[in-house]
C-alpha cells in the first residue's frame, strides 16, 4: 500500500466515523507512524508502507474512529513553543488557552522574578509555557489530581523547565502568597451541559477537569487573599460566561477588569487586578 492509498483509506474511515477533520487527522496519524511531518507525508505519495507501518496506522485509525481525541492517539500535542505529552489523565491543550498565556505574559511584562500560581495545572501547559517564555518567573502549578500531576511532571522533565508542582484542592483555599499572578483554566462545564459536548470531550477527557460547581468563583475568591497588591488574576471562562465572570470580579473588588476574545472572536479570557 502506498502513502497516498493509505491516506485515502484512513480519511474515508474517519469521515464515516464523524471526525471533524478526517483528512488532516489521517495525515497527522501517518506522519506519526512514519516519524515525519504532514508535508513530508504529502511529498511521499508513492512511498510503500511496510507491514508494521500499515498495522500501526490501522491501530491508530481505529482509535481515532472511536472518537478518542487525536492528541491522545498521538500521545503528544503542541502548545505554543512546547510539545507536551498528553493522555486521558489531562485535558487536551487548546488554542484559547494559548490566549490565556498571552495575557499572563502581558501582565508579567517588566517584572524580573514574578511569582506565578497556575490553579488546576493539568498537563502543565500554562505553567510550563509561562516558565518557557518568562525565564525569570517562579511558577507553581497545583492540581487535585495526582494523575494529572504525574503528566505535568513528565512534561517538565521533557521540556527541561523548572516549575513546582503540588497536589492541592482549590476549594481548600489557594496556597499562601503573595503571588504576582494567579492564572486558571478551571472546570467550568455545568453538570447539565456535559451531554451536549462533542464525544471526544464528553467520553474521553477527565470529568474532574471539566465539571466542578463554582470552581471559577473559588479561584477568584481565593486569589483575592493571596495576590500581592497590584497582582493579576487571569481566568479562562466558558464561551458564554465572560459577562457573569466580569461581574463577579467587580463585586470581589478587582480593578481593571477586562475581557479578551480568542482567535474566533469568542470572549474566553477574563482578568482583573487586585487593588
Amino acid at each position: 500500500m502506498t502513502v497516498r492509498e493509505a491516506l485515502a483509506q484512513a480519511a474515508e474511515r474517519l469521515t464515516d466515523a464523524g471526525c471533524e477533520t478526517p483528512r488532516v487527522d489521517a495525515e497527522l496519524l501517518l506522519a506519526h507512524v512514519l516519524e515525519s511531518t504532514r508535508s513530508g507525508v504529502l511529498a511521499e505519495g508513492e512511498r510503500l508502507l511496510d507491514g508494521a507501518q500499515a498495522a500501526e496506522l490501522a491501530g491508530l485509525v481505529q482509535r481515532r474512529s472511536a472518537r478518542e481525541p487525536l492528541a491522545y492517539v498521538l500521545g503528544e500535542w503542541g502548545f505554543r513553543g512546547l510539545v507536551l505529552d498528553v493522555d486521558a489523565r489531562v485535558l487536551v491543550p487548546r488554542p484559547e488557552t494559548e490566549i490565556v498565556v498571552e495575557r499572563c505574559l502581558a501582565r508579567l511584562d517588566g517584572l524580573a522574578a514574578p511569582r506565578v500560581l497556575d490553579v488546576g495545572t493539568g498537563s502543565g501547559a500554562i505553567a510550563l509555557a509561562i516558565a518557557d517564555e518568562h525565564p525569570g518567573a517562579r511558577v507553581t502549578g497545583i492540581d487535585v489530581s495526582p494523575d494529572a500531576l504525574a503528566v505535568a511532571r513528565g512534561n517538565a522533565a521533557r521540556s527541561g523547565l523548572a516549575v513546582d508542582l503540588v497536589e492541592h484542592d482549590l476549594f481548600a483555599g489557594l496556597p499562601e502568597g503573595p503571588w504576582s499572578l494567579v492564572v486558571s483554566n478551571p472546570p467550568y462545564v455545568g453538570a447539565a451541559d456535559i451531554d451536549a459536548l462533542p464525544s471526544e470531550v464528553r467520553d474521553w477527557e477527565p470529568r474532574v477537569a471539566l465539571v466542578a460547581e463554582d470552581a471559577t468563583e473559588a479561584v477568584a475568591r481565593g486569589a483575592v487573599a493571596v495576590l500581592e497588591p497590584g497582582g493579576a488574576l487571569v481566568l479562562e471562562v466558558a464561551d458564554d460566561d465572560a459577562a457573569r465572570v466580569t461581574g463577579l470580579l467587580g463585586r470581589l473588588g478587582y480593578e481593571e477588569v477586562a475581557v479578551t476574545a480568542d482567535l474566533t472572536g469568542r470572549e474566553r479570557v477574563v482578568e482583573g487586578t487586585r487593588p
